[in-house]
């Protein structure tokens, strides 16, 4: 968190925009779904945006051809077998695609200069609460 709002107030200070694209972000720290460049396998091809120094939102290309995915998956040291059905999407043939999740009680508590996003959320779930 201090790192992006750092970037972020370098950012403002240097173009006066409030929002940052971070991109190719390292595959060790992304999922193994995340696609990576060619040239570059040690990034992966996804962002972040920042606004104000939070992120609101994560997105990436996905890796679509089965073999690559397995093999990233095989990397992170992770089981498949109980993912078959989801890498059977990809075995039996998927476009090339993308995907991003948005915050939408990220962006309330920026946009309305909340301290907590326990403010900005009308049923707050967290660690040491997850009922109403």
């Amino acid at each position: 968190p201090e790192g992006e709002r750092a970037i972020a107030a370098h950012m403002k200070e240097l173009t006066g925009h409030e929002f940052v694209f971070i991109t190719h972000y390292p595959a060790s720290i992304r999922p193994f779904y995340h696609m990576r460049p060619a040239d570059r396998p040690d990034l992966t091809l996804s962002f972040d945006l920042l606004w104000k120094g939070l992120e609101i939102t994560t997105g990436a290309q996905r890796e679509h051809r089965s073999d690559v995915l397995l093999k990233q998956a095989e990397e992170k040291s992770m089981d498949t077998e109980p993912m078959q059905d989801y890498m059977n999407i990809f075995r039996f043939g998927c476009p090339p695609h993308g995907g991003l999740g948005a915050g939408l009680g990220r962006i309330l508590m920026v946009m309305l200069g909340l301290d907590s996003i326990r403010e900005a959320a009308f049923l707050f779930r967290g660690p040491n609460r997850l009922t109403p």
